[in-house]
């Protein structure tokens, strides 16, 4: 935080009186200097009770305004680590065809990705069943992380027939993460998406850690077929996104 924003903070001091819009002011004022860059990305604002004697309001109206800046997606709010400055959610599109580069890239945004690991599994009944084998299948497990100019966005666990892509971690790894370039490597030129199912929960603590984000915070659970053009599943992933930085926009299904 820089001397001018707790500057324009202790200025700002309002009555209780002023009732429901006094925590709107505060938020508004907030709001403001994270614009003006008064408070950048990762900072910390000053906690509900100092603002509150610096307002001269009651710690409620401080975190109510909080609350009012958490839904904008401006700042996360979190136990343990305070009130944090973060980027508004980016909106992912999930229709027909789904990449998150080519989304990201939309926005102006670069997106990457990295291989944490690669194995070859026994095929479990439900990704088998999924990708239409035969259970016992022997199959890729592929975890990586994805990133929004260099902020971990989630994490994913993909799972590809052995058969049909033979020597996929070098393919996957080549291709610097990318699961539609990997593909193309095997001839695959366009794929699309069969289904998504959407679910949500609090982060365990491995993927709070990966994904920079607080112990128990909401994430997204994405559950994703994509096939051939035929409709031809080839390709089970299982993905966990930061609830706070990402939202998902379904979109109808179509070219």
């Amino acid at each position: 935080m820089t001397q001018e924003a707790a500057q324009g903070i202790a200025q700002g001091a309002a009555p209780e009186g002023e009732g429901g819009t006094v925590w709107r002011r505060i938020a508004d004022e907030l709001a403001a200097a994270i614009e003006r860059g008064e408070y950048r990305l990762g900072d910390t604002l000053p906690a509900s009770v100092a603002l509150a004697e610096r307002y001269g309001v009651h710690r409620h109206t401080v975190r109510q305004a909080f609350r009012h800046l958490a839904d904008l997606g401006l700042v996360t709010v979190s136990r343990g680590r305070g009130t944090q400055v973060t980027t508004p959610r980016l909106p992912y599109p999930i229709g027909r065809r789904v990449s998150m580069r080519t989304n990201m890239g939309k926005l102006g945004i670069t997106g990457t990705s990295r291989m944490l690991s690669a194995e070859i599994v026994v095929g479990e009944a439900p990704a088998c069943t999924a990708l239409r084998l035969k259970a016992g299948t022997p199959l890729w497990r592929v975890r990586g992380v994805s990133l929004a100019d260099g902020v971990p966005m989630g994490t994913g666990t993909h799972w590809l027939a052995v058969e049909r892509f033979p020597e996929f971690d070098r393919a996957y790894r080549e291709a610097a993460g990318s699961i539609t370039a990997a593909f193309r490597s095997y001839g695959i030129a366009d794929y699309v998406r069969l289904s998504t199912r959407l679910a949500a929960r609090l982060a365990d603590e491995a993927e709070a850690e990966l994904l920079q984000i607080a112990p128990d915070s909401a994430v997204m659970i994405s559950t994703a077929i994509d096939a051939l053009p035929d409709l031809t599943p080839i390709h089970l992933v299982s993905s966990v996104f930061a609830g706070e930085r990402m939202e998902m926009v379904i979109e109808p299904f179509g070219d």
